[in-house]
């Protein structure tokens, strides 16, 4: 059903490729990581094989196996690759490839792992589970399935989002007036120690000791935002509103209650509003992720006590204030276009229900 796709061989190295489009580099690039459907960095369109509208495959590391539909443009980089249908007088649907993708990654995840990683010559010879009609795949239902679920998620969505106030996306003069002045913020540098005192370690709980409960255990990774399991060990418990960073320097805001091994730092900011600190733990990604942590050189809670952060300052300390608006205003802009677009996706996907 599927053959490998062939592209030009890129030697960029991600460490030094931007995470975010810039006026040169502006095409994402698939990597073997599992945010942003693995592509997590952006390279020039020159000599790159462009694709669209394929399946993509991380090969290699914790995510080997996992399976993502790309609907928009895109190359490959390294340790992922791309497949695409191979009958050419059937056009799919996105959402008859939504469904492909779920049924190969059903098939794959978890099957392989880093001494036995999910190359092409490993897995296209696996099978995979479809809906038939008269002996043919039906791509009618597939279509109708994706298009339902779609419109429950969505209405679910925007139920929670009504419920939650979070429907109310008007900027206030203040939020207004601080993203009109982010371009003129002063800004100084921190030390982490410095502001939310000496960072704490977890503990190491392996998996085969590990009970079942409510309280999650965050480790390092950053599929379901690092969390590992949900456990009722007699562990130390971290307080909400708190950052963690992880072994390779990815840092994560906590909003709830949990437990952490011993490849996570806590950085204890429970003490600030908590828009002040979703803006201080992107400053510390920001200064923590960068490549210099990875397996052969870990991120530990000493290096948190060393790491220096940029934050924006009114009479030379930090204006968490204006971090607080900023942060509000952001959440803001991006509920707006999620109330718009599940308003815009309920009327769409109710039509396509219908007529199916």
């Amino acid at each position: 059903m599927f053959e490998k796709i062939s592209v030009n061989s890129l030697k960029y190295k991600t460490s030094e490729l931007p995470n975010i489009p810039t006026n040169e580099c502006v095409l994402p690039a698939l990597t073997a990581g599992i945010q942003n459907q693995g592509l997590n960095n952006y390279v020039p369109r020159d000599n790159a094989t462009i694709l669209k509208n394929v399946i993509s495959i991380s090969a290699n590391g914790a995510n080997t196996g996992a399976t993502f539909y790309q609907s928009k443009e895109f190359t490959v980089l390294q340790d992922a690759y791309a497949i695409k249908w191979i009958y050419t007088d059937e056009k799919l649907s996105d959402n008859s490839y939504i469904f492909l993708t779920s049924s190969i990654h059903k098939t794959i995840y978890g099957n392989y792992e880093w001494t036995n990683k999910a190359g092409w010559e490993r897995i296209k010879n696996d099978k995979i589970k479809l809906p038939t009609k008269n002996g043919k795949i039906d791509f009618d239902f597939m279509e109708s399935f994706i298009a339902e679920l779609e419109a429950e998620r969505v209405a679910e969505l925007s139920a929670y989002l009504k419920v939650s106030g979070y429907d109310n996306y008007e900027l206030s003069a203040d939020e207004v007036d601080a993203l009109r002045k982010f371009e003129t913020l002063e800004w100084n540098s921190f030390n982490l120690k410095d502001l939310f005192g000496q960072s704490t370690r977890g503990k190491r709980l392996k998996s085969a000791d590990r009970i079942s409960g409510d309280l999650p255990f965050v480790t390092a990774g950053e599929a379901d935002e690092g969390i590992s399991a949900y456990i009722s060990n007699d562990v130390e418990v971290f307080e909400k509103n708190t950052t963690t960073i992880d072994m390779f320097g990815s840092a994560k805001y906590r909003n709830y209650k949990y437990g952490a091994d011993d490849h996570i730092a806590v950085v204890h900011t429970e003490k600030l509003p908590k828009y002040a600190s979703i803006f201080v733990t992107t400053a510390i990604h920001k200064s923590s992720h960068n490549g210099q942590f990875n397996y052969g050189k870990n991120f530990y809670p000493k290096d948190a006590d060393e790491l220096f952060i940029q934050l924006p300052v009114k009479n030379g300390t930090p204006d968490f204030e204006t971090m607080e608006l900023l942060i509000s205003s952001v959440h803001k802009l991006v509920i707006k276009d999620v109330v718009l677009y599940s308003d815009k996706k309920i009327a769409a996907t109710k039509k396509i229900v219908s007529d199916n």
